[in-house]
């Protein structure tokens, strides 16, 4: 009798026939406490899409609201890697750079840059304001056409000069809406050297465009939305007369008068660095 009563007494805190209660509550008052539920949530949705929706009238289209970057942008290289190691005898050594180099370089082509993009005055700002509240977008862009690299362009010498034992590399300033990388008219230029124990084996260097600069003229940057057209302006480096055969770490840092010089804590703000060697040994 007595394991017949606890089996009926657990059996009534799941289903009471009796009361009509499950697990001690009546159907009524479980809906009564879903119900709460129901309207709690739905208003905590709401209110998390009024939050959404005030925070997104206060953010701009086509750049940040608030910008919290570096004061020194970061530079990359082309093709990209900390080692690139060639030798002039071997074409599989350095063939995937010049795949990697005519793919980054084709968007840059005379005739895709004379129909996408303006002829502008070099040397100053290409400045394109606002009127008001009226947004002057899309914004134009200032054609970078390929054969300012001259050497390095790939037109006159398919192999960038890879097969010579003379390589290009390709070098770009990150994007950073709105900066303006220069003052006084004085262009911002990339200037390339090795580092401390190979300073006697990097040679003589060429620069394209003359002197290594970024033209004021694609400055500012307004952003991918406004501006989707732009192009971002290159340095070539060309290495001449490189100590063959032998590891040489090689520094390429940015100078401005306007950009200060970047963190020796941050590898990539202002200056990039790379190992290369040119192997001439079969």
């Amino acid at each position: 009798m007595a394991k017949d009563a606890e089996k009926s007494t657990w059996k009534d805190t799941i289903w009471n026939p009796s009361t009509r209660e499950f697990c001690g509550r009546t159907a009524s008052s479980w809906g009564l406490i879903l119900l709460f539920y129901l309207v709690f949530y739905i208003f905590l949705a709401g209110m998390f899409c009024l939050t959404m929706y005030v925070m997104l009238q206060t953010l701009d289209d086509h750049k940040p609201t608030w910008q919290d970057r570096l004061s020194t942008p970061g530079m990359m290289i082309r093709p990209r890697g900390d080692t690139m190691e060639i030798n002039t005898h071997n074409t599989e050594s350095w063939d995937m750079y010049i795949k990697t180099l005519d793919n980054f370089l084709s968007s840059y082509n005379n005739s895709l840059q004379a129909e996408k993009n303006d002829k502008c005055p070099p040397d100053q700002y290409f400045i394109q304001a606002d009127s008001g509240d009226v947004k002057n977008n899309p914004k134009r862009s200032c054609q970078f056409n390929r054969s300012l690299l001259q050497e390095c362009s790939g037109l006159d010498d398919h192999t960038y000069g890879y097969q010579a034992g003379k390589p290009c590399i390709i070098i770009k300033l990150n994007r950073v809406i709105g900066m303006l990388p220069g003052k006084d008219g004085k262009a911002p230029f990339v200037t390339c050297g090795a580092k401390k124990e190979d300073s006697d084996k990097i040679g003589e260097v060429a620069y394209y465009p003359e002197n290594g600069a970024f033209n004021l003229m694609y400055y500012p940057y307004y952003g991918k939305k406004a501006q989707v057209n732009y192009s971002q302006p290159l340095v070539a480096i060309k290495f001449l007369n490189i100590t063959l055969n032998e590891d040489i770490n090689i520094e390429c840092r940015i100078i401005s008068n306007n950009i200060p010089p970047g963190s020796e804590r941050d590898k990539f703000a202002g200056k990039v660095s790379f190992k290369l060697r040119i192997n001439t040994k079969q």
